[in-house]
C-alpha cells in the first residue's frame, strides 16, 4: 500500500479552507508534497490561507505551520 501525503489549509480564524484554488492533490512522498508547497505557498497565502498542515495517510505529520511573515 502506498502512502498518501496531503495538505490541509485553515484561514486566520482557524476555519478549514477548501476550493478550486486549493490543491487536494495527494503526493506519493513527503519530499514531493514539500516541493510542491515550496512552489505555491505565496499563492496560498494570497488566497487567504493562514496556516497549513501536512498529513500522511490522514495522520498529522506537522502543522499547523503559519504562512504569516515572522514579526
Amino acid at each position: 500500500m502506498s502512502e498518501r501525503w496531503t495538505w490541509t489549509y485553515v484561514d486566520a480564524a482557524g476555519a478549514p479552507m477548501t476550493g478550486e484554488s486549493l490543491s487536494e492533490t495527494a503526493f506519493p512522498t513527503q519530499s514531493d508534497a514539500e516541493s510542491w508547497f515550496g512552489e505555491v505557498w505565496h499563492d496560498l497565502a494570497a488566497a487567504g490561507v493562514a496556516a497549513v498542515t501536512l498529513h500522511r495517510d490522514g495522520q498529522v505529520v506537522y502543522g499547523p505551520m503559519s504562512l504569516e511573515p515572522a514579526p
